[in-house]
């Protein structure tokens, strides 16, 4: 599973349509979470820095509900945009969440630890787990 990563507003325009899963790496502002979504229009999750999540207006927040669109906390830890445009969630993490699903661990246990244990965001394990996990 990939994360697009986008650092910049002109940036936004240049996306191909079908990202799912994009991580603003910069303040976005109503404008440019309308023009993602405009740009991509099978987006489902948007992640945002925990210092700018805050900033998103519940407009925003609201119009990305009625979307179907998560709205997701989170960075992505150690990732080089200029080596990779795109950060790429280890398949092992994936696994375990299936493991764990398996088990019959609950969905709280679940982003609870995996998100410990790897540095993602709780949002974008439960993202996840509802996405790859059909068991």
């Amino acid at each position: 599973m990939r994360i697009r990563v986008v650092s910049s507003r002109e940036e936004i325009f240049t996306l191909n349509p079908n990202e799912r899963l994009v991580h603003l790496a910069f303040r976005p502002s109503n404008r440019d979470i309308f023009g993602l979504v405009e740009t991509c229009p099978k987006i489902e999750v948007i992640q945002v820095p925990k210092s700018y999540i805050a900033t998103v207006s519940r407009s925003i927040e609201m119009f990305l509900q009625m979307q179907r669109i998560q709205l997701v906390e989170g960075d992505v830890w150690g990732h080089r945009k200029d080596i990779c445009e795109y950060f790429t969630i280890p398949s092992s993490v994936i696994e375990k969440i299936k493991d764990m699903k398996i088990e019959g661990k609950t969905a709280e246990e679940i982003e609870k630890k995996v998100s410990k244990e790897s540095k993602l965001n709780p949002g974008m394990v439960a993202y996840i787990l509802t996405r790859e996990t059909p068991v």
